[in-house]
């Protein structure tokens, strides 16, 4: 026999997975988002919310798997159709265009490979928010200028516009987007590349005043007169 479907829990349990989500609680919003989908297994907004919560924290498999739960539920052929498209092995436009031109620029074969899964991330944690690419490279403009702040290298704004042959202020904008969607900071953990991150001298400082101005200078560095939606504290 069915279990019986509960509605007001898993609202319950879906608000506080939200909640935790934003709050960077990625176990606890993982389990919550899970009680939502066993109190109602017919909704695509609860493991849709649960693919955006293994994707933050890294485990790409289990957003997949996520993923696959969403798309058996989900009614609109248009976002189906885009998250259907991650399971494809073939490139999608974006993607070709950061594997043609990274390679050819300062950026190594890890800070290449976690450009593309900054725009797998994305492409998951958006939700069901339209994205719409008419402009594929612009796309990879930003990706490609995000992993240069990220890992605080010394390429310029202007020189990745160049490259990619987009307005400067139109890349800024799309990486923004990046910024605030993923809530990426200096030396992000999730796309740094190297051995000595700078983050870690702040996490070794503790709750500190030496640890606030380490991240503080990391921050003003990494936003260089950008705009933020919300700063996180580093756990």
């Amino acid at each position: 026999m069915a279990a019986r479907k509960d509605g007001r829990l898993a609202a319950k349990q879906n608000k506080a997975g939200i909640a935790c989500y934003k709050n960077w609680e990625l176990e606890k919003a993982i389990a919550a988002f899970q009680a939502a989908i066993l109190a109602d297994p017919d909704s695509p907004e609860f493991p849709l919310n649960l693919a955006r919560a293994y994707a933050r924290s890294g485990d790409f498999g289990k957003a997949l798997q996520a993923l696959g739960a969403y798309l058996h539920n989900e009614t609109k052929d248009e976002i189906a159709a885009r998250y259907e498209q991650l399971f494809s092995s073939s490139l999608d436009e974006v993607e070709r265009i950061l594997t043609d031109a990274l390679p050819k620029m300062t950026l190594s074969l890890p800070q290449i490979g976690k450009a593309l899964q900054m725009w797998l991330e994305y492409r998951i944690v958006i939700g069901r928010r339209p994205l719409h690419i008419p402009q594929p490279g612009l796309w990879a403009a930003a990706i490609t200028y995000a992993i240069v702040k990220t890992n605080m290298l010394t390429l310029e704004r202007a020189e990745v516009a160049a490259i990619y042959g987009v307005k400067e202020q139109s890349l800024q904008n799309k990486y923004q987007e990046l910024v605030n969607t993923l809530d990426l900071i200096a030396a992000d953990y999730r796309y740094f590349v190297g051995e000595d991150n700078p983050l870690d001298q702040v996490v070794v400082a503790g709750e500190t005043e030496q640890a606030r101005d380490l991240f503080a200078e990391l921050e003003r560095r990494f936003k260089n007169g950008n705009k933020r939606t919300q700063t996180r504290q580093i756990r």
